[in-house]
């Protein structure tokens, strides 16, 4: 299968309209539940070349930097990012100090394009502002979010973006600043769909939306049977029969749940690209093969008509790392 391609007013280039996400290649098992092991890594990093369009999401900061490590060898491994394949990723903070300034900003940079064997990126965004020490240090003047435009200034980047979980303050943040794209997780998917509004302001204003997480964590590719964890936390029994009577109807219908997740997000005429957190090689064909199953309306119509939630999916979460 050839995914599709989208491209919002204000990207420069179209993207695929699924995005391999990289976070768990970095091997956190405290986000996860599970570890990846370099190799199965690798081997995965290969198979999101081989598709085409390609693009790829990870962040200088996953698995205190092994993502970035991983896809760099294949990089080098290929002699080079290959052609027409899309690759993200992001300024992070200091994990001791949590500190976001321009100077750590810069660095970040620096360490990606080293890490990644490469001299410039396509898509950049700054991540995770509602983690930082001092927000000041990235909204003043001089501040990161200025050192992002200046790197997309310098040619550095092709485009800039802001990632990250918290609505209200990416809602604070946005109408500040011009950014070519954004990716929030968790926040719109079957279960929760706090990032609406958000959405919507984003898409008139031509923003490309990357939604990640259309799994909720995972508990939508595995099963309830398999995890009982929701956005990275073990769920709640309220949780768990939302989940449940979602599982119900795609079994009626024979959809397997992961469709309806993924689909769900890709569906949404605001939503740019669906990034997909992948973490073996056989997870991108399953991936592509859920995007172009076919579903029935009258699924749609009955999944469409559950309720959701509106509140924040991570309010009770505590954040580690790895």
């Amino acid at each position: 299968m050839r995914l599709d391609e989208n491209k919002a007013e204000r990207l420069p280039f179209p993207v695929a309209n699924v995005c391999f996400g990289a976070a768990p290649l970095g091997d956190s098992p405290n986000s996860y539940g599970y570890s990846v092991g370099e190799e199965r890594a690798l081997e995965t990093v290969r198979a999101f070349f081989e598709q085409s369009p390609c693009f790829i999401d990870t962040s200088r900061n996953y698995g205190n930097g092994r993502s970035e490590q991983r896809i760099g060898k294949i990089i080098k491994e290929m002699g080079g990012l290959p052609d027409g394949c899309i690759l993200a990723t992001k300024l992070d903070r200091d994990f001791e100090t949590n500190h976001l300034d321009a100077a750590r900003a810069r660095r970040s940079l620096e360490e990606s394009l080293e890490t990644l064997g490469l001299d410039r990126l396509p898509i950049l965004h700054l991540h995770d502002p509602e983690y930082c020490s001092e927000l000041d240090d990235l909204t003043k003047t001089g501040g990161a979010l200025e050192e992002l435009f200046r790197m997309k200034e310098e040619g550095l980047v092709d485009a800039v973006g802001l990632a990250m979980g918290d609505v209200d303050l990416m809602m604070q943040i946005l109408p500040d600043w011009e950014f070519d794209a954004l990716i929030n997780h968790n926040r719109y998917t079957l279960l929760n769909r706090q990032a609406n509004r958000m959405y919507d302001d984003a898409h008139a204003r031509g923003i490309a939306i990357f939604n990640a997480a259309p799994y909720a964590g995972g508990i939508f590719a595995k099963g309830s049977a398999n995890t009982q964890r929701v956005t990275y936390q073990d769920a709640s029994e309220e949780q768990l029969a939302a989940v449940r009577a979602i599982e119900a109807i795609c079994a009626r219908y024979q959809v397997p749940a992961g469709v309806a997740a993924l689909q769900f997000s890709m569906r949404d005429p605001r939503i740019t690209s669906t990034i997909v957190g992948v973490s073996k090689p056989e997870r991108v064909e399953q991936t592509l093969e859920w995007a172009s199953h076919a579903a029935p309306d009258a699924f749609w119509q009955e999944i469409s008509a559950l309720p959701f939630s509106t509140k924040n999916p991570e309010a009770d979460r505590i954040f580690k790392p790895c």
